[in-house]
């Protein structure tokens, strides 16, 4: 991969979740710069230059990272526990983009750090708006 900068870091297991939220994005101008990986480990490499990744930059932090929780190798709590433990990584806004919506999942997402947790909405329509207003809030409006 070049190292050009990533604005927006999609975790996501699901190719069908991960496809609606990057043309959600596209589709409302929230950002070009989208770059998905497919589990935690993925994600960890990317963040910290690490594997496949080791030739990015790693000033070239991502400026929003959407995560979800349930992925195979490293689930979406060790991940948002690993960049928010980190001095370099701490200060991404992480967004849960999850369809979990059990109170210890939430509890503990905020416990470590996260800055939102969103519950996917199931219905086609209100997963294009949230994300549409996800993307709105941290890319544009937020500081």
């Amino acid at each position: 991969m070049e190292n050009k900068e990533v604005d927006i870091l999609i975790v996501e297991d699901s190719m069908d979740d991960a496809n609606l939220t990057i043309r959600s994005l596209k589709k409302n101008n929230i950002s070009n710069n989208l770059f998905h990986v497919k589990n935690g480990a993925e994600a960890i490499d990317f963040i910290f230059s690490r594997g496949e990744y080791a030739s990015r930059s790693k000033e070239s932090r991502p400026r929003l990272i959407l995560l979800d929780l349930k992925m195979p190798k490293v689930d979406g709590l060790e991940v948002l526990e690993i960049i928010k433990s980190h001095p370099d990584t701490k200060t991404i806004p992480v967004v849960i983009l999850t369809s979990s919506q059990e109170d210890p999942d939430i509890k503990r997402c905020y416990e470590l750090g996260a800055n939102s947790f969103v519950t996917k909405p199931v219905q086609f329509e209100g997963f294009i708006k949230a994300v549409k207003e996800l993307g709105f809030y941290w890319m544009v409006l937020n500081k």
